[in-house]
């Protein structure tokens, strides 16, 4: 979440300062200022199956709105935004359904996202480029509300590794920031990387976050996205990919290039296990024949499958160096878990292990063509 944004019109003031001066009236409320809507689904619309899931998926059972056809009511002025496609909305609405609404569902009670859900889901087609700050929004979460998810006209389900980037790990950032507007998080959680956040130039950063205890360069632009990175990525990422991560949190990093290679371009940041060993001041892994770089760490080959190449094309190549960070990256990092953790339970009753659990599972099974007909299958 970047910006949240309320506008309040002239009009509604009035209004609302109008209805103030009855309120203590024991006269009966008159008839709604609002029109009604008619929600009568027309069964010759060519998006009457995708409406009537959404309606007695969402909107009948949630209170929920999903929207997807974009209305310029419900849609951030700030970006030039197109609309999702209808294939792409149809397949985010099962999904959001299969891992994040089932999920709570089954794991937190069938009324907790009765009660603390969003009312309002957008669902938009183009990515939401900030201009000024060469970053992109894949997701807002506005006022405990509304959640908006951009990009859907990029989606690629058999992609599972960009699907849980952009899609189910956003799903996960955006409702915990619900979450946190509703009932705060423990204060201490503040107090872990304090003097480590850069709110301006976090996009400038890389990978070596991980050994300043954040998840992700963007959880290093402030405290509440540091919350919400820590928590959509304990839930999302698989178990090879958090060890990994844990790896490299614990390494030490700096910015300086080895200049005795000349088979690769370097990356701005590199990775280094703790060992003075000379040998390995050579690379200790080279991007292979399909650009997979690989790593050994305490004896297990992982797959670095986020940064093989950086924005330009360039290749990462990976060299030894001594940890001088004097921070405990992954320590900081289990630290912030286990926060998010005691918060789930405290506050909500919710055992965010389960819910890891559970969306582990998922993501690991889950069939397209089953869930698509959800939707297609209704007549």
């Amino acid at each position: 979440m970047k910006k949240i944004q309320y506008y309040i019109s002239a009009l509604l003031l009035v209004a609302v300062a109008a209805l103030s001066l009855s309120s203590c009236s024991e006269d009966k409320m008159g008839p709604t200022i609002f029109p009604d809507v008619d929600e009568t689904l027309d069964p010759n619309s060519y998006s009457y199956q995708l409406d009537k899931f959404l309606k007695e998926n969402y909107l009948d059972k949630y209170n929920l709105t999903f929207l997807y056809k974009m209305p310029d009511i419900s849609t951030p002025m700030s970006y030039n935004l197109v609309p999702a496609q209808y294939n792409n909305a149809v397949d985010l609405a099962v999904l959001c359904k299969y891992l994040w609404f089932d999920v709570y569902e089954k794991v937190a009670g069938p009324d907790f996202l009765k009660l603390y859900g969003p009312r309002i889901l957008l669902m938009v087609g183009s990515p939401a480029l900030n201009v000024n700050s060469g970053s992109e929004t894949v997701g807002l979460a506005e006022g405990g509300v509304k959640i908006t998810l951009f990009k859907l006209n990029s989606m690629n389900v058999n992609n599972f590794e960009m699907m849980n980037e952009l899609y189910f790990h956003t799903m996960h950032h955006e409702f915990a920031h619900i979450l946190h507007q509703t009932k705060t998080y423990p204060p201490e959680f503040n107090t872990i990387s304090v003097g480590k956040y850069d709110a301006t130039n976090w996009t400038g950063r890389g990978w070596e976050v991980t050994s300043m205890g954040f998840m992700t360069p963007y959880a290093s632009s402030e405290y509440r996205e540091d919350f919400a990175e820590t928590i959509a990525c304990f839930i999302t990422y698989t178990q090879e990919d958090w060890d990994f991560y844990l790896a490299l949190a614990a390494r030490g990093w700096e910015t300086d290039a080895a200049e005795d290679a000349t088979d690769a371009v370097y990356y701005s940041f590199y990775y280094y296990p703790n060992n003075d060993n000379e040998q390995d001041k050579k690379p200790i892994y080279l991007s292979d024949e399909k650009n997979i770089a690989r790593v050994t760490v305490d004896g297990t080959v992982h797959t670095y499958w986020k940064n093989e190449r950086d924005k330009s094309g360039n290749r990462i190549v990976v060299y030894a160096v001594e940890d001088k960070d004097g921070i405990e990256g992954d320590k900081a990092i289990l630290q912030k878990v286990q926060i998010a953790r005691q918060w789930f339970h405290d506050a909500w009753g919710v055992e965010l292990d389960s819910l890891r659990k559970e969306v582990q599972d998922r993501q690991k099974s889950y069939n397209m063509d089953e869930l698509r007909k959800w939707v297609y299958d209704i007549h």
